[in-house]
């Protein structure tokens, strides 16, 4: 059985965030809300000052903390790794938001009709992907405008997957910051990205064996302490 995993190489992201720009089409997420984001990070003293970037996706965690919280089971993890949400099933009690260290999870506040930024659909409803509409593994946890009241998070394109295509972030980065694949092949890109370059994952120490590498020299330790809130864009240590 596959084990998705993603490699991330802040040697070569600068910070131009096609990443975050493609997730929002390819996923439809609403307005305000962005299932892959960008963190900007001064580090260093004036004039030996640099900016440095940091793409966040879900972590897709082995052992996720999210799930373990969710009371209808909503949230769940399959057996290739990829962390989910059945919005079938989700009361959007946002204990999965609360569990998340990553701060990744996202509330669905309005109708989607009311909170998307595309009107390209019949009688001003907005544009929705077929591929969002169908059940995978019997249950939708593809795309992030289906109703009102439930959580969505990045979910590593599972609609892609299946069609044998690589994440939406993946696809489009124009530097080729991202490697995917499988974690337990030697021969994937993302096997050979980390085994290639020194890596660190997120926050190791709360025991959530996050599945998203970071290739290159680690930032600096007082922000990697800091809590990955998705409102902050700037954080200067």
């Amino acid at each position: 059985m596959v084990r998705y995993a993603m490699a991330i190489d802040l040697t070569r992201c600068m910070g131009c965030r096609a990443c975050v720009e493609a997730c929002k089409v390819e996923n439809n997420t609403p307005q305000g809300i962005f299932w892959m984001w960008v963190f900007r990070y001064e580090e260093g003293n004036y004039p030996n000052s640099k900016i440095r970037y940091m793409p966040r996706p879900c972590q897709h965690c082995d052992n996720a903390p999210c799930t373990k919280v969710c009371p209808v089971g909503a949230r769940f993890k399959r057996e290739d790794g990829l962390v989910l949400t059945d919005v079938n099933r989700c009361i959007g009690c946002r204990y999965c938001e609360v569990a998340c260290p990553y701060g990744v999870n996202y509330f669905n506040w309005k109708k989607p009709w009311k909170n998307q930024y595309y009107d390209w659909g019949e009688e001003g409803l907005p544009y929705r992907n077929p591929d969002h509409e169908i059940e995978y593994e019997g249950r939708l946890v593809s795309g992030g405008n289906h109703f009102v009241g439930v959580m969505g998070k990045c979910t590593f394109c599972v609609h892609r997957l299946v069609k044998g295509l690589k994440p939406a972030c993946v696809a489009n980065c124009p530097v080729n910051v991202f490697s995917f694949g499988d974690l337990d092949d030697p021969n994937s890109e993302v096997s050979k990205a980390i085994a290639d370059k020194n890596h660190f994952r997120l926050q190791v120490e709360l025991g959530t064996e996050p599945k998203v590498y970071y290739l290159g020299a680690p930032l600096d330790p007082r922000v990697l302490r800091r809590p990955l809130d998705s409102t902050r864009e700037e954080v200067n240590p």
